[in-house]
């Protein structure tokens, strides 16, 4: 098959230190590539990829301190996709809104990964305006506040099985946070959850321009304040491993509408549970008593925190195999390309028209997937019936 994933351009593919979207787009781009597809990557320069890559940046635009203004790359970024267009099977968008009317000649070919919340005001009038084309959700409570949209799938994020190891014994005793310094984040409530439990913590984050006023104001005094909590700053993949692989427990005390939580898996993956309050996502993700606790308030996760020693953190690793992987995200997205309509049509053609008819007939056959076949879908694991159309309805959208 022959995919074109389209990544934002704010950081590279894979990001050098924070980043979500960008993170997911490179696990998910060369694990397609590991599985025999032709896969091409849109993103900044600097990224780096088993894929061909089209770099519509020279570096990560938020590394740039020349850029004021990212819509003008992307734009451009569209503009090079529109020029290949025909070359693909399937157009992969990790970029929200800004492909939606250039891109319409070639509908029946997109899929657009939403990877953002979808309460915000602005967003329903926009969906509303495009129903027909196919979104994947990245769990099933982001979907909440949409409209009736084409939801093609649920599909969780992925990591690759051995890029954090698993850690059976953690050489630290702290907590950690690890995120953005940001007020829907709570790093407040990860300061005050590691002072009443009485544990050192440690905390790895990123502070956006929008936030610093929050920093300045709310977070450093509290820092400043408590002599058991450290604040470190963005780290990178080396150092992601040894911060949460030493953690006691990861700290996840968001207070807003979380579409996935990356780092939870991330911790996972180390074998390090989670405590995480119960806002969007989370309920999804972590398995309450197994993979970490799902709280509903300060006083919960403090009182977790005196039985988090008691979880196996050789099955939190299992959970993490199970559920969590690249590979098993890699064939829900196949599974999502081929409910995409133009292989649905072609899937109607040829049962009508085997490929020896079309020899005889002296018409050349054409495949739906232009290079080596998918792998098989494991329909048991992340993307299943119950969640190709909605949480409620099996009913396919463009059937009611």
């Amino acid at each position: 098959m022959k995919i074109a994933q389209i990544a934002p351009l704010a950081e590279s593919c894979p990001p050098r230190l924070y980043g979500g979207t960008e993170r997911i787009v490179s696990y998910l781009t060369e694990e397609l590539v590991r599985q025999g597809h032709e896969v091409t990557l849109y993103a900044s320069g600097d990224s780096i990829t088993s894929a061909e890559l089209v770099p519509c940046s020279k570096v990560a635009l938020r590394l740039d301190p020349y850029v004021k203004d990212m819509i003008p790359y992307h734009i451009i970024m569209l503009d090079r996709i529109a020029q290949r267009a025909d070359e693909f099977d399937v157009l992969h968008f990790h970029i929200d809104q800004l492909h939606y009317p250039l891109m319409r000649p070639h509908g029946n070919r997109i899929l657009t990964t939403l990877h953002g919340r979808l309460d915000l005001p602005d967003l329903m009038p926009f969906y509303s305006a495009f129903p027909e084309h196919p979104l994947v959700s990245i769990s099933d409570a982001q979907r909440r506040p949409m409209p009736p949209v084409n939801w093609l799938g649920t599909v969780l994020h992925g990591l690759p099985r051995n890029i954090l190891p698993y850690r059976q014994t953690p050489s630290g005793d702290y907590f950690a946070f690890l995120g953005r310094i940001a007020p829907e984040k709570g790093p407040d409530k990860a300061i005050e959850i590691a002072t009443k439990a009485g544990v050192p913590l440690k905390m790895a984050a990123k502070i956006d321009a929008a936030d610093q006023r929050y920093w300045d104001q709310v977070i450093a005094p509290m820092v400043d304040a408590h002599p058991n909590v450290e604040f470190i700053g963005e780290i990178n993949e080396l150092q992601k491993a040894d911060f949460l692989g030493n953690a006691r427990a990861l700290l996840f005390p968001i207070c807003w509408p979380e579409p996935f939580g990356l780092v939870m898996i991330e911790a996972m993956a180390c074998g390090t549970p989670v405590i995480a309050l119960a806002h969007g996502s989370v309920p999804e993700v972590i398995d309450n008593g197994v993979s970490g606790f799902v709280v509903n308030s300060v006083q919960d996760a403090v009182a977790a925190a005196q039985s988090i020693n008691w979880l196996d953190r050789g099955a939190i690793r299992e959970r993490f195999e199970q559920r969590f992987t690249a590979e098993r995200m890699a064939r829900d997205y196949l599974a999502a390309y081929q409910r995409l309509p133009a292989f649905r049509q072609r899937s109607q053609l040829e049962v009508h028209t085997s490929p020896l008819d079309e020899v005889r007939s002296g018409r050349r056959y054409r495949s739906p997937c232009r290079g080596k076949p998918p792998a098989p879908t494991d329909r048991a694991a992340t993307f299943h019936p119950s969640r190709l159309c909605g949480p409620d309805d099996p009913t396919p959208l463009r059937a009611r």
